[in-house]
């Protein structure tokens, strides 16, 4: 019996890695003879490095740096290396994201992605020919100008002075250098992780939507929308990106139209991207069941989210999936149509703080309960043998 164990982290409880280390060890105890495959899943969000370095196993590599971070202070940023050195996984979270500030010091105005281009270089630096980055948890609103200017890309006002970091400058950008960009863009691959469809500008672009949760209050959302049309507008008129309004361009404050601008990247669903970098499908031959999990479930997860994914993935080769949650949020007819079962691992009603704190223990006493409750059902005639 093959079983796959293929969960995404629990957010604030768990990582990818510790969800696949406890679901192995219930199930090894109870089948100590069956094949089990761990394949920490994610997204493209924070944790994407991480699961892919521990699916990888001895063939991962991973990379410490120190790259600037979104108010300027020096940062350590992680990246992997997989596929013998070929593939680079990187977060732009690790050198740009909003967890490294403190909420009073949240500044989309000053913030800038000059880290994440030092990340990619990095990255370049390595050998790495192609690089899937994930972009989700960003502090910025710059439209990956700080970026580009880490990668040698100048951005001049009309006195041909170079812009300073941050969102709000892009308003005076009146030109963009690509003489001096990094020679080795060109020569790499880049896919961007990301399942954000927002367009950068608009009501429910990059500055309007996500703005305030970067700190920025009404006078300073409309300050940016202003500057990330400019820098649309640079853009059109330089030829890097004659078309700043697909969906995902305004992710990440507008990254994912920069990484399309500067580094001719190629957006993709951030789910399976990381299933295609993991060989996922491959893992699925052979495989008896498949069981997935996240930190909670609504009606959404169906809708192209990783869990989703993962099921519709397995179901196309045939294979029954299991879902255990952190949480149900809805209907069991929600589920159903995308899993085959689909269980809360929660005990009872309880606070947030003691689920999170027991979150361990219960996964792991759930699955151990799970798995005797299979090996039993196969004792008297089931299919699961």
């Amino acid at each position: 019996m093959k079983i796959i164990f293929a969960p995404d982290k629990y957010k604030s409880c768990m990582t990818a890695p510790e969800v696949c280390a406890a679901l192995d060890r219930a199930f090894r105890t109870v089948f100590p003879g069956a094949d089990l495959v761990s394949i920490p899943m994610a997204d493209g969000g924070d944790g994407t490095v991480e699961a892919i370095l521990a699916a990888a196993g001895a063939d991962g590599i991973r990379r410490k740096v120190s790259v600037t971070g979104p108010l300027g202070a020096k940062t350590e940023a992680v990246f992997g290396l997989i596929d013998n050195g070929a593939t680079a996984v990187l977060e732009m979270a690790s050198a740009s994201g909003i967890a490294l500030l403190p909420p009073s010091e949240l500044d989309p105005r000053r913030a800038s992605t000059y880290g994440t281009g030092e990340l990619i270089r990095h990255a370049l630096d390595s050998g790495a020919r192609e690089i899937l980055i994930g972009i989700g948890g960003s502090a910025t609103v710059d439209g990956g100008a700080g970026m580009a200017q880490a990668l040698g890309y100048r951005l001049l006002d009309e006195e041909g002075r170079e812009l300073p970091p941050g969102g709000a400058p892009l308003a005076r950008l009146a030109k963009i250098d690509p003489s001096g960009a990094d020679p080795r863009i060109s020569r790499t691959r880049f896919r961007i992780a990301c399942d954000v469809t927002s367009p950068l500008l608009g009501p429910a672009g990059a500055a309007r939507v996500f703005g305030p949760q970067k700190g920025a209050n009404p006078a300073c959302v409309e300050e940016l929308e202003h500057a990330l049309a400019n820098l649309a507008a640079c853009w059109k008129a330089s030829g890097l990106l004659p078309d700043p309004d697909r969906p995902g361009d305004g992710a990440a404050g507008g990254l994912g139209a920069g990484l399309r601008a500067f580094c001719k990247a190629v957006p993709g669903s951030g789910a399976e991207l990381v299933m295609d970098t993991l060989h996922f499908s491959d893992h699925l031959k052979g495989a008896s069941l498949v069981v997935t999990g996240e930190g909670r479930t609504d009606s959404q997860t169906g809708a192209g989210k990783l869990c989703g994914a993962i099921a519709e993935a397995a179901h196309a080769a045939g294979v029954p999936v299991l879902l255990l949650s952190g949480a149900l949020d809805g209907r069991p007819e929600d589920f159903y149509p995308v899993f085959d079962f689909a269980f809360s691992i929660s005990p009872g009603r309880t606070s947030l703080a003691d689920a999170l704190k027991n979150g361990p223990a219960d996964l792991y006493a759930f699955a151990l309960n799970l798995a005797r409750l299979m090996r039993e059902s196969a004792r008297i005639g089931g299919t699961l043998s």
